[in-house]
């Protein structure tokens, strides 16, 4: 059994948004030690950072994390990268139906510790609570195998606040899923009369359609009861073109629902990298004490200054079971300093959509799909 004894207190720290909480240097820490631990078990991984001019010997030194050579988060959707540790570990998909899919494994400690800076955010929003309430998923039924990670996501987050009722957007028919909107209109008008909170999670394409279906069939405003939460996330993907800017979708739930728009937040976050980035008040993802977060250039990979664009990039010390504590996503983000009115003492970043095109799916592009099916 091999242990983290710096990564592992990194990604515990209970307050994930105060950075004077951080002991000194224990990101570094944390960061050379899983890097250690890949340059001398993770097959191919020291040959990787040879090639872009760094040794093992420069590891136990670095404060520049931007250094460390990133992996580009579609290439874990060519293949597999992983440690010892992943041997019996989790594993968890991006696509929803068919096409390419990321696979990712998650030993025990590192699902362990995505999880844990999960709990502490919700914590810290105070929306970890003993209050039963229903919930509404808009992602997929879980099947008997659930390997999809957005699914397990709302699974997980289901166990925040004690559930009575469980509606699925997508149901399991047998050969796949199919969107079920009427199901979700029928849903939101029996837990409206319940009055019970109800928490809503999932794509957010999945709500407007629901929201726009419930307006053109002529259905009622509903007031869901008070401490509902509305917790989006996974994006538009095939539906960018119709996209719906976040603050109308939020006026939407607001008006057709009743939940106040402080109640409606974002989350970003993949299949190839756990570490949550959730909205605040504001709406705003700000950039947890789990993890640093740069915006690279897209033709050289060179690191943008704050209020420029460029591929998003994490580095986080949380994954054993695979060499994904640095990636490059294909999303197009900002990062800004902190200076949000909120008042949290960290970096924030905004999302501008997906760079270029490709044959790579997700399960928010599965889903939009099943959309345009039903």
């Amino acid at each position: 059994m091999i242990d983290f004894p710096y990564a592992d207190a990194l990604c515990a720290l209970p307050r994930p948004y105060d950075c004077d909480s951080v002991p000194a240097g224990l990101f570094d820490k944390a960061m050379a030690e899983i890097s250690l631990f890949h340059s001398q078990h993770t097959p191919g991984y020291r040959d990787w950072l040879n090639a872009n001019e760094l040794s093992v010997d420069d590891l136990e030194h670095l404060t520049d994390w931007s250094r460390l050579p990133p992996i580009y988060a579609s290439y874990f959707k060519q293949r597999m990268l992983l440690s010892p540790t992943a041997e019996g570990a989790l594993e968890l998909t991006s696509s929803g139906t068919s096409g390419q899919k990321s696979r990712m494994c998650y030993d025990e400690r590192s699902m362990a510790a995505a999880q844990g800076m999960v709990a502490n955010i919700f914590e810290h929003y105070g929306w970890s609570t003993h209050e039963p309430c229903n919930y509404l998923l808009l992602s997929h039924e879980p099947e008997a195998v659930n390997r999809l990670g957005t699914a397990y996501t709302d699974q997980f987050l289901c166990r925040f606040a004690p559930a009575k009722r469980v509606a699925y957007a997508l149901r399991r028919t047998g050969k796949g899923h199919d969107f079920d909107v009427f199901g979700m209109i029928n849903a939101l008008q029996s837990f409206a009369e319940e009055g019970l909170p109800v928490r809503i999670f999932g794509f957010p394409a999945l709500l407007w359609h629901v929201l726009e279906r419930m307006r053109e069939t002529d259905v009622d405003d509903l007031t869901l009861a008070p401490g509902s939460l509305v917790f989006l996330g996974g994006g538009w993907k095939k539906q960018a073109a119709q996209e719906i800017p976040r603050h109308q979708v939020y006026a939407r739930i607001t008006r057709q629902l009743g939940i106040d728009a402080q109640r409606c937040r974002d989350g970003y976050g993949a299949v190839e990298h756990a570490v949550p980035y959730v909205e605040c008040a504001h709406h705003r993802f700000h950039v947890p004490v789990y993890s640093k977060v740069f915006v690279r250039h897209p033709s050289n990979f060179s690191v943008q200054p704050f209020g420029e664009p460029g591929l998003l990039s994490f580095v986080s010390p949380y994954i054993s079971s695979s060499p994904a504590h640095v990636v490059v996503m294909s999303d197009l983000a900002t990062l800004h300093p902190a200076n949000c009115a909120c008042g949290l003492p960290t970096q924030w970043f905004e999302l501008h959509g997906r760079a270029g095109t490709s044959a790579s799916r997700s399960c928010a592009m599965a889903a939009a799909e099943l959309i345009k099916e039903n």
